[in-house]
């Protein structure tokens, strides 16, 4: 059983348009396992070729936790310049994002999960029919990140990841398979390795809870030298300037990112314009420069809304 960590969770502030606020918030989605920002206003005029309807009023995007840097910086900003709409995110592991809007303890127009399974439990009667489709839209691999100050950054450069991370003293850091996407395909990459390198070590890394941590504080504590090596979809790595070495050895894990609009969305018009932005000409474009694979068309489950059937098909 994983350990309980001590909560990192940040109150939720009221949304302001004040610059000193904004700064908070900002603050705050560094350092909680799920925090709300609001996409900042001063920004370019919008460009041509978005296929998203321009209107006025926030959006509550409920996204998982390793889309923080790109919809902070990138897909927020550049969905106010094209619409007009305040991009209002709140970003977490998928799971428990996923807890929270079925409990109805919170209120989203969005959700984007990093697995596909996150959404079947939203869906149906017995869940309140929260959800009746959703659309992979783009994929990214996990990697293994690590400090370049560590001890053991130059044995990374020279030996097989899974024999540097079976070496003792080794600070790893991962999140929680319970809940996060990642943490389970963690686990499937940390057993595979160990099955077929026997390497003990490794199998005794997927079931240690001293090395789980909250999706949003994982870069942090990396960076901060906290952690020594640390597991990452290679989308956040890349926002992060994180080095990285590729898992070879073992099948290729990846998440696959879903977008779905929640059927109770009080936001309705803007969550359709924020899917229309996303899958669109310049949404595609910020995922692809930031290094995921697009899925195009997307795979779409279940029977979107008329008005979202078109860029869902790459339209």
């Amino acid at each position: 059983m994983t350990s309980p960590k001590p909560s990192l969770r940040a109150p939720r502030p009221v949304r302001s348009g004040a610059a000193l606020l904004l700064g908070l918030l900002l603050l705050a989605a560094a350092c909680s396992s799920s925090s709300k920002t609001t996409a900042a206003t001063s920004i370019p005029p919008p460009t041509t070729g978005t296929t998203a309807a321009k209107g006025s009023g926030p959006v509550d995007v409920f996204y998982a936790g390793s889309l923080l840097d790109l919809m902070n910086n990138t897909i927020g900003p550049g969905f106010h310049s094209a619409t007009g709409y305040t991009f209002v995110g709140t970003s977490g592991d998928s799971g428990t994002l996923a807890n929270e809007i079925k409990a109805k303890t919170v209120v989203a127009d969005v959700f984007i999960s990093a697995n596909p399974s996150k959404n079947t439990g939203l869906e149906g009667s017995s869940n309140g029919d929260l959800v009746s489709w959703y659309a992979l839209f783009a994929t990214s691999p996990v990697v293994l990140g690590y400090n370049p100050n560590s001890k053991f950054a130059q044995d990374l450069k020279t030996m097989p990841w899974y024999e540097v991370l079976a070496q003792p003293g080794i600070l790893v850091g991962r999140t929680d398979p319970a809940t996060d996407p990642k943490g389970a395909l963690t686990v499937t990459i940390l057993n595979d390795a160990a099955k077929t390198y026997n390497q003990p070590a490794l199998s005794k890394l997927a079931t240690d809870s001293s090395t789980v941590y909250p999706e949003n504080t994982l870069v942090g504590r990396l960076q901060a030298g906290q952690l020594d090596v640390g597991f990452f979809y290679g989308v956040e790595a890349a926002a992060g300037n994180i080095a990285t070495v590729p898992l070879t050895g073992v099948p290729t894990q990846e998440a696959k990112y879903t977008i779905t609009v929640l059927n109770n969305a009080p936001h309705m018009d803007g969550a359709n314009a924020f899917v229309q932005y996303l899958l669109g000409p310049e949404g595609s474009a910020a995922l692809t420069k930031a290094g995921m694979t697009l899925v195009q068309p997307s795979t779409v489950t279940g029977t979107p809304p008329a008005s979202l059937q078109g860029v869902l098909s790459g339209g």
